[in-house]
C-alpha cells in the first residue's frame, strides 16, 4: 500500500557490499545492495536465515561499515564521519528495536526509555515529559515505574519501542521485533509500529520472517543470498 503522506527520498544505499575473512577465505555477505527509502515509509525486509538481512540492517544503522559502497542520509555519506561524529549521528537520527529488548533490569520503564536522551545531556524535564508521552503512546502510561522483571514480554518490547523513539529519530530499524513473542502479542507490536509510523512520521525498516505481517508495510523487499531480489547481478 502507498503511504498517503510519504515524502521524498532521504536515505540512499548505493552498491553496498560486505565481506568477512574467515579461515583464510573471503565470505561475501552483501553483494551490491541498492535501496532508496522515503521519509515516513515503512519498509519490511524478509528472507531466509543467512541471506544478509541483519548485516544490512547493521550497516543502515551505522553499527557496521560496508566493505564498499555508500550510505547517504540526506545526501551525506555517513561513513565519511569520524567515529565520534558517527556515534552522535546514530544516537540522534536512528532508533533501534531488536528481537530481545535489551532493557537494563535495574531501571524502570521510564528510566530505560529516556536513557538515550540522557547521553545527549538533554534537559531533565524535557526528557521526562517525552518519555512519559511515548510510554503512553505505546500503552504503558500506567507502568512507568515498573522494572523489566515486573513486565510481560510484550510490555518489555513496548518499552524498547518507546526507547527507540525518544530522540525523535528519522529512522527506526527493527530486527525481528516480534520474533520472541507469541502470535497475538507479535501482531499487537507490529500494529503499534504501524500506528507510530503514521502518527509520528518516522520511517521504519523492519526485518521479519512473518510474511503476513510484512505485507502490512508500505513496501516489502526480499533479501536473497546477499542481494535484494529483482536487482540485476553486478
Amino acid at each position: 500500500m502507498a503511504h498517503p503522506k510519504m515524502d521524498s527520498p532521504f536515505l540512499q544505499v548505493n552498491d553496498v557490499c560486505k565481506s568477512f575473512r574467515l579461515d583464510h577465505q573471503t565470505v561475501e555477505v552483501l553483494k551490491g545492495i541498492h535501496l532508496t527509502l522515503r521519509r515516513r515509509e515503512m519498509l519490511a525486509m524478509i528472507g531466509a536465515s543467512g541471506a544478509g538481512k541483519s548485516t544490512f540492517l547493521h550497516i543502515l544503522g551505522t553499527l557496521d561499515r560496508p566493505t564498499t559502497g555508500t550510505v547517504l542520509f540526506e545526501g551525506q555519506d555517513v561513513f565519511r564521519l569520524s567515529e565520534t561524529e558517527l556515534a552522535t549521528f546514530r544516537n540522534r537520527r536512528i532508533g533501534f528495536v531488536f528481537q530481545f529488548h535489551h532493557l537494563l533490569p535495574e531501571f524502570t520503564a521510564l528510566e530505560n526509555t529516556f536513557l538515550p536522551a540522557l547521553m545527549q545531556n538533554r534537559p531533565k524535564q524535557e526528557m521526562l515529559q517525552e518519555a512519559k508521552a511515548l510510554l503512553s503512546d505505546v500503552g504503558l502510561g500506567h507502568r512507568l515505574h515498573h522494572k523489566p522483571g515486573e513486565l510481560s514480554g510484550g510490555e518489555q518490547q513496548r518499552v524498547a519501542v518507546a526507547r527507540a523513539l525518544i530522540q525523535s529519530p528519522d529512522l527506526v530499524l527493527a530486527d525481528e521485533p516480534t520474533g520472541n513473542l507469541d502470535t497475538h502479542t507479535g501482531e499487537t507490536i507490529f500494529e503499534l509500529l504501524k500506528t507510530l509510523n503514521q502518527k509520528r512520521g518516522t520511517a521504519f525498516v523492519i526485518v521479519t520472517h512473518n510474511e503476513r505481517l510484512a505485507e502490512q508495510a508500505d513496501r516489502v523487499i526480499h533479501m536473497v543470498d546477499g542481494k535484494i531480489a529483482g536487482e540485476p547481478d553486478s
